[in-house]
């Protein structure tokens, strides 16, 4: 089921979550509002390295405004050899009319594309609100993959009643693969969470499964500071004591599904 005949399949993917943020709530990233700016001035650069380390790939989904007010540390992603995703442009927390959708989608992807060299091709909500809009824009600019839905532990393709090509959804769990929630609502310790991520990997590496885990590079309800980026290097770790398990990038994970249809469930849209 998995590259390289892994039993389990492995995606770290680090939502950037900077000034942006911040900036769609109209806050000004000041004083007790400030922990957007850890992401591109410590955060991102703490995981780069921790990364490198570990010897493994990430897709990093990035709001556009965060992509147009530092994109030296965008680069420093895409040199180091990850994926960019799209993530918003001012981490929208809110439905917008159509036409203010769809113009946000636009003017971030041409953003990234124009600072990395490509388009990105997978897209994630920043608030994990989808409409019949995103999907339609998002593939009118030729997005393959969206990882925003929660609806189930592996990834499926979204099948569209057109006709057209379908989509492959990479559902992420917010709920317990995330770092926001335990640290921004049950102020659970660091050291605990790496131990409930560790648990969750046995679970799904025993059946065959597919581990997605989430989490942000700033501060506050992010896992940018020392003890939790330690926290996510000691779960890589625990991850990497098992041979069978195949590390990989979100585009390369859809790449796989998009090539084997027949092996992943379909959802019409």
């Amino acid at each position: 089921m998995w590259p390289n005949g892994a039993r389990c399949v492995v995606a770290i993917t680090v939502d950037f979550d900077g000034r942006s943020n911040e900036a769609g709530k109209g806050l000004a990233p000041l004083g007790i509002h400030a922990a957007g700016r850890y992401s591109a001035r410590r955060g991102v650069h703490r995981h780069l390295r921790l990364l490198e380390r570990q010897g493994i790939p990430a897709t990093f989904f990035v709001p556009g405004y965060d992509a147009r007010t530092a994109p030296e540390v965008v680069r420093d992603i895409v040199q180091a050899g990850h994926e960019i995703g799209a993530h918003g442009y001012k981490h929208e927390g809110m439905l917008l009319p159509s036409d203010e959708e769809e113009r946000r989608l636009i003017l971030s992807h041409q953003i990234l594309g124009d600072l990395v060299g490509s388009a990105p091709v997978g897209w994630r909500s920043p608030s994990g609100q989808k409409t019949s809009t995103t999907l339609r824009v998002l593939r009118s600019l030729g997005y393959l993959y969206d990882s925003s839905d929660k609806d189930f532990d592996m990834p499926y393709l979204l099948n569209f009643s057109d006709g057209r090509d379908p989509m492959v959804e990479i559902p992420n769990n917010t709920l317990s693969l995330n770092d926001t929630p335990w640290y921004n609502v049950s102020m659970t310790p660091s050291s605990e969470v790496e131990a409930q991520w560790k648990a969750e990997f046995d679970e799904i590496h025993a059946n065959r499964g597919f581990f997605l885990l989430t989490y942000h590079p700033r501060a506050g309800f992010g896992s940018g500071t020392p003890a939790r980026a330690a926290a996510i290097s000691g779960l890589i770790d625990h991850i990497k004591l098992h041979r069978d398990v195949a590390f990989v990038t979100l585009a390369q994970l859809c790449d796989w599904v998009r090539g084997r249809p027949e092996e992943y469930e379909e959802v019409t849209v």
